[in-house]
């Protein structure tokens, strides 16, 4: 296989596994509520989450730090925007677990995160 091939294969698998673990597990209350609100401090602290668990995987396997800096910047401000969308909308729309919409918002904002990745791994390959 491809060198390149496989440099992008393990580090969107590293960047998928960060996702799991700081959507799923490391969020908190802060983090959780008030998600409508475009400036809001838990939302800074989850994206921040995740640029730092980006920088580490692209650094990890490795990626330039400077590089990694300016695209792990790149997703939190993306990442924060995603966020904001999603909760805007839910607060709109007040859609709860039991309804459609509620999925279908949830899997926009993780599509969303996953084609970020993509993203993220083909800007790393370019330059």
């Amino acid at each position: 296989m491809d060198t390149s091939i496989t440099f992008a294969l393990a580090l969107l698998f590293l960047l998928q596994t960060k996702h799991l673990f700081a959507d799923f597990f490391l969020q908190t209350p802060r983090m959780l509520r008030d998600r409508g609100k475009y400036i809001h401090f838990g939302r800074m602290q989850h994206a921040g989450l995740h640029a730092v668990g980006s920088l580490i995987a692209m650094v990890l396997i490795g990626v330039p730090v400077a590089l990694s800096l300016k695209v792990a910047a790149a997703e939190w401000i993306v990442h924060y925007h995603i966020d904001w969308a999603k909760g805007r909308w839910s607060d709109h729309t007040a859609h709860g677990p039991d309804q459609a919409g509620y999925w279908r918002a949830f899997g926009v904002d993780q599509a969303l995160h996953q084609w970020t990745y993509l993203v993220m791994v083909s800007a790393v390959l370019f330059w």
